[in-house]
């Protein structure tokens, strides 16, 4: 599904942007430059909303971008761009749905599990998470 949102872009007195995406309540992030704000916006938008899904809520729709206004309280210098997201592609990246994988064993080793009652996903997901850890450590 790919989706694009608006969010307004607030420069930091320190340095770097401040990004709110108002259609995600709460969903702020900053960054140490616009490129890098660009990119955390849509990271933390697209986090948003597969949160949102995981959970079975509703995606709030996005707002047009002229209904978007920065914060007439706030910074004057704020603007607002579109965050184009890919909630397909990073639900690859960091969903926490589970996906049903059928795998092959000797039956001598089907045997020995169940005789153990060893629970065959949660043995996988233990070996995984392993292999996991060694390649990214």
């Amino acid at each position: 599904m790919k989706l694009n949102y608006p969010a307004i872009f607030y420069p930091c007195e320190e340095g770097g942007y401040a990004v709110d995406v108002p259609d995600l309540p709460g969903c702020v992030t900053q960054g140490e430059t616009l490129a890098e704000a660009v990119l955390m916006g849509i990271d933390a938008a697209s986090g948003w909303l597969l949160g949102e899904m995981e959970d079975g809520n509703p995606v709030p729709p996005p707002s047009h971008r002229d209904a978007i206004m920065p914060n007439p309280d706030g910074p004057k210098d704020g603007f607002v761009d579109m965050l184009p997201l890919d909630i397909d592609e990073y639900a690859k990246k960091y969903g926490r749905k589970a996906v049903r994988k059928n795998v092959m064993i000797p039956a001598y080793l089907s045997t020995f599990a169940e005789s153990q009652h060893i629970d065959f996903s949660h043995l996988m997901q233990e070996a995984l998470a392993e292999k996991h850890r060694q390649y990214y450590t």
